[in-house]
């Protein structure tokens, strides 16, 4: 056999994830040496007998031996810091795709609760545990997250840009994030960016929230204008929005009333509008908000967006944004627009629509690294 040349990273530190609620638990791998090696035919490496220093020779369907289960197992405790309360359990080579080594699945249980089988390479010499992370880069990050039905502003579907939002109305960074930077960045990219909002009320910390993200989407459904309109005056006045009572009830009036109100302004079906906002249909928000919670995105707070798949968390300098946005447009083949003047780079306030059911506008959030909690 002619001898293959495989890349392995080895592993010299492993991570372990902090265990959320016992729910997630997960071993990330720290790599360091990318080397070119030459691997045997991994059957033969099985039958050249006994291999030296008293290591167990690895093949494909046959169990660990207790010993070279221990050594894997001490090895994984000592590099991830495991404690001993939690125990691992290490299944049953199984051949993989790379020359010289089988793959062993390694789970860790807590109290019962299993995490998900995390895969490692074994060296059929049994020498080396190594961890492979394999990525697909056949899809476009651009499509990562997808902006197919939702109301759009900037430039049109074909925009080499998108940002993807994720937003709750009644949080002051997305609220701080809405004000400042889409504005900024609409006025300086034009055409060449397009926006669009998913939702993803936080229900826990933000009672409304929910309320204002339905009434949203009765606009979006028959107006883009109106729908945007909607969003900006939310965000702009949402410390107003519960009125002098600081009331859940309240709120959900006057976001009522701002909906309707936009609607009649757009010149849209009342009847039709009216009817969407009295239902007050969750199902399509509690559908996002399992989208965005789930693999592979895992949100548990916003403000999130992704800039053509890049994921940007929080409320960050401007200039992060542009140099981003940048950047995804040279990725595209195209040059990005001179930076704006100093004076351009100021904090752009949004339309409001002609409705005001509430005065005093609500005040710029502080930045904060950690929004959302």
């Amino acid at each position: 056999m002619g001898q293959r040349c495989g890349v392995v990273r080895e592993i010299i530190g492993v991570v372990l994830h902090g265990i959320k609620s016992l729910r997630r638990l997960a071993l990330i791998a720290s790599v360091a040496a990318m080397g070119c090696h030459a691997q045997a035919n991994a059957q033969a490496a099985v039958q050249t007998g006994p291999p030296t220093g008293g290591v167990q020779a690895i093949q494909a369907g046959v169990k660990l031996s207790p010993e070279m289960a221990r050594r894997i197992e001490v090895m994984i405790r000592s590099r991830a810091q495991i404690p001993a309360e939690e125990a691992i359990t290490i299944g049953e080579p199984i051949q993989s795709e790379f020359a010289g080594y089988d793959q062993i699945l390694v789970t860790l249980i807590v109290n019962s609760n299993s995490s998900r089988p995390l895969p490692f390479l074994l060296s059929t010499d049994g020498k080396t545990l190594a961890q492979f992370n394999k990525f697909d880069l056949s899809q476009d990050p651009k499509d990562m997250v997808s902006a197919a039905g939702r109301p759009a502003r900037g430039g049109p579907p074909n925009s080499p840009v998108l940002i993807v939002g994720f937003d709750d109305l009644e949080c002051p960074f997305c609220a701080q994030m809405n004000a400042e930077i889409f504005p900024a960045v609409l006025s300086r990219y034009k055409d060449q960016v397009r926006v669009v909002y998913r939702d993803l009320p936080l229900e826990e910390i933000h009672p409304w929230a929910m309320h204002a993200a339905v009434d949203a989407n009765c606009l979006g459904a028959v107006t883009t204008a109106g729908y945007w309109n909607f969003v900006d005056y939310v965000h702009l006045h949402a410390a107003e929005v519960a009125g002098e009572e600081k009331t859940v009830a309240k709120a959900d009036q006057t976001l009522d009333k701002i909906a309707l109100d936009e609607g009649a302004r757009q010149k849209v079906d009342g009847a039709e509008l009216a009817a969407c906002v009295q239902k007050q249909n969750e199902s399509k928000m509690k559908a996002a908000i399992q989208f965005a919670e789930s693999d592979p995105l895992r949100l548990n707070q916003t403000p999130v967006m992704f800039i053509n798949g890049e994921k940007v968390e929080g409320v960050v300098p401007i200039n992060t944004i542009y140099r981003i946005i940048d950047g995804a447009l040279i990725a595209a083949g195209q040059t990005p627009p001179p930076p704006p003047p100093v004076a351009a780079q100021l904090p752009v306030q949004p339309a409001t629509p002609a409705v005001q059911p509430v005065a005093p506008a609500v005040q710029s959030a502080p930045v904060a690294a950690k929004p959302g909690s």
